[in-house]
């Protein structure tokens, strides 16, 4: 009988620790019917619309805990429950199980959905808080209906701890053709009163700009190691700190439908939908560096006239224009956070002869967008700069995430953390 019990228990922990079929470890949604995935450290105010220009990174076991909102636009009820993953630095599964970073049951039910009010387009709006976990490190969630235990989205979090300290600058490049164009991050690693048995290699040091995990780069080595002042210096001299600077956003506010907002050329009101038309947007990679204050490519939901964005926003079909002669061996997007930075069917343009531009519908929430485009030829790696450019003074965060596995550890902890502005002016 206590084998019997021995045996049934791992079988329920092995089926505990089963991930569903077709689980991407990255920002990700499954299901067409889920829109305006948010994951965000909470303010006191949950309405507050700048509470989501905050990424998903906090520090473990301090300040508010991470929250996550998404929309369901099937306008039906669904029940739903949400499960966390512990991930290694590059983001493959930890050999970690559930019990050693939760404290509780790793099965959260999604309850108590709100229905929007007062929308053209009728939608559940479901929020969860997330638990306290044990461990720092890299972290998915998913959400999965109850119906099927499909995922429906998923999206990475990350806790850290400042168990090393970082120095770090960012300035334009150093690179003579770049010095105009790119961004240059410096940076040292200061260790004291943390062990590290080979400082040469312990540390696994990443740099991403804007939070996006598109334009993240890793490999760092340091170039000297002063064992005794207990600190790791970076020198690079191929420029592999070295950033393209891109160019400030694009963006249109849509807080209010009772009027046009800034970048809003046309409004289609029917029974259905309130549809937004776009100035048509121009290619900015010639010419002089103009500055604009945006949101680095984020966004926030809100309506002007409630203050209520989660549950009173509506849906509108916005149609983007870019003028430009056709590519034919090329596919354009309209990019950024508001589609998770992915590059598919939802945000891809087509070209229309007749205009002689590029064009795409996306629904989206009301709010401020911020938005860019890009370029993808083939199986290559998709350009921002074709349209938009490289400009040194684009105003751009950084940030810098050091991971270490502790000797006889089983997966990566996430020791050290800091973000770095460059000509931030807000």
């Amino acid at each position: 009988m206590r084998l019997l019990l021995v045996i049934c228990l791992t079988i329920c922990a092995l089926k505990a620790q089963a991930q569903p079929n077709g689980l991407r470890l990255e920002d990700y949604i499954y299901d067409e019917k889920i829109r305006t995935v948010l994951l965000y450290p909470a303010l006191e105010d949950p309405e507050n619309p700048t509470r989501l220009l905050t990424p998903p990174v906090k520090q473990l076991n301090g300040g508010s805990p991470f929250v996550l909102e998404f929309d369901d636009l099937s306008a039906e009820f669904n029940s739903y429950r949400a499960k966390i993953v512990h991930c290694n630095a590059d983001w493959t599964k930890s050999n970690l199980n559930d019990i050693e970073f939760t404290y509780e049951f790793n099965e959260y039910p999604v309850n108590s959905p709100e229905q929007a009010f007062s929308t053209k387009v009728p939608y559940f709006h479901y929020r969860l808080e997330l638990p306290r976990l044990k461990l720092s490190g890299n972290y998915v969630i998913y959400v999965y209906s109850d119906r099927d235990r499909k995922p429906v989205l998923s999206r990475r979090f990350m806790l850290f701890e400042n168990r090393v300290s970082i120095n770090a600058k960012a300035r334009f490049s150093q690179g003579i053709q770049e010095q105009f164009s790119d961004q240059q991050i410096d940076f040292s690693v200061d260790y004291k009163g943390y062990e590290l048995i080979a400082p040469q290699t312990d540390l696994r040091v990443f740099i991403r700009k804007n939070f996006r995990f598109d334009q993240m780069k890793s490999g760092f080595k340091p170039t000297s190691v002063k064992p005794f002042d207990r600190l790791l210096e970076y020198t690079f001299f191929d420029l592999e700190n070295t950033f393209p600077g891109g160019n400030e956003f694009r963006y249109f506010d849509s807080r209010t439908l009772s009027a046009r907002g800034f970048g809003i050329n046309e409004m289609e009101r029917t029974n259905e939908f309130t549809s937004l038309h776009l100035f048509p947007d121009k290619p900015r990679s010639s010419g002089a560096y103009i500055q604009v204050d945006d949101f680095n490519g984020n966004y926030i939901v809100d309506q002007r006239e409630s203050g209520r964005g989660s549950v009173e926003a509506d849906y509108t079909p916005v149609f983007f224009t870019l003028k430009i002669a056709e590519e034919p061996d090329a596919a354009f997007y309209v990019n950024g956070a508001f589609n998770l930075w992915q590059l598919n069917e939802r945000n891809k343009m087509t070209y229309n002869a007749d205009t002689q531009a590029y064009e795409a519908e996306i629904m989206l929430k009301q709010g401020v967008i911020n938005y860019d485009y890009i370029m993808k030829t083939g199986n290559g790696k998709p350009d921002e700069s074709f349209i938009e450019g490289n400009y040194g003074a684009t105003e751009n965060d950084y940030d810098i995430l050091i991971y270490h596995r502790p000797p006889a550890g089983r997966a990566d902890l996430l020791v050290g953390y800091r973000t770095v502005e460059w000509n931030r002016r807000r």
